[in-house]
Parts: structure tokens; C-alpha cells; sequence
């Protein structure tokens, strides 16, 4: 992948939006990105949850009695790799429920 320069563009000129616009037409990328989307998704839902019920990483690591390390990769945006399984216990310990549905 090309890098950005100073100015907010790509070393060949062009603007990094047209750039992702050209690789999302390769439905491999298209893929790939959506994914990784719904992986950010998660992890912001997880930590604004967790702090709208007032725990800390330690609080909600203790409910599930896990590590704060673990609560912490959790909620990374560079994670990505969420079971179904560790939704459903995330959801319990916070006092909601998960509703997985195809779109």
C-alpha cells in the first residue's frame, strides 16, 4: 500500500479516498475491508459499553474473570478475531444481549 505524504495525499498525487474507492472494486478488498469494519465496530461498541455501565477494563475482567489484558485487546480496533461465544459473555457481564442476523 502506498503511503501518505505531508499534504494528505498519496506519493503519486492522488487523494487517498480516490485511492480506496479504486481498490474496493477488487471484491477480494471489498471483503477484507467490510470485515475488518465490523471488527472496529465491535471493539469501540464494547468499550463505550463498559463505560456507560461505569466499570473499568479490571471491573469487567473480574465479571468474566478474565485478565484487564484481555478486556483490553477486546477492545482494540486492530483485535480481530471476536468468537460469538466471548460476545455472548461480554453481553452478560453488561447487561445486554447479542442479535446476530445476515443482511
Amino acid at each position: 500500500m502506498e503511503h501518505k505524504s505531508r499534504n494528505g495525499r498519496l506519493k503519486d498525487g492522488r487523494r487517498f479516498r480516490d485511492y480506496l474507492k479504486e481498490q474496493l472494486k477488487d471484491p477480494a478488498v471489498r471483503e477484507a475491508y467490510e470485515e475488518e469494519g465490523l471488527f472496529v465496530e465491535l471493539a469501540i461498541q464494547i468499550g463505550q459499553l463498559r463505560q456507560r455501565r461505569g466499570l473499568s477494563q479490571r471491573a469487567l475482567a473480574k465479571r468474566l474473570q478474565t485478565s484487564q489484558q484481555t478486556i483490553s485487546r477486546l477492545e482494540s480496533p486492530r483485535n480481530g478475531s471476536l468468537s460469538l461465544r466471548t460476545l455472548v459473555k461480554l453481553a452478560h457481564a453488561l447487561g445486554k444481549e447479542v442479535k446476530v442476523q445476515f443482511v
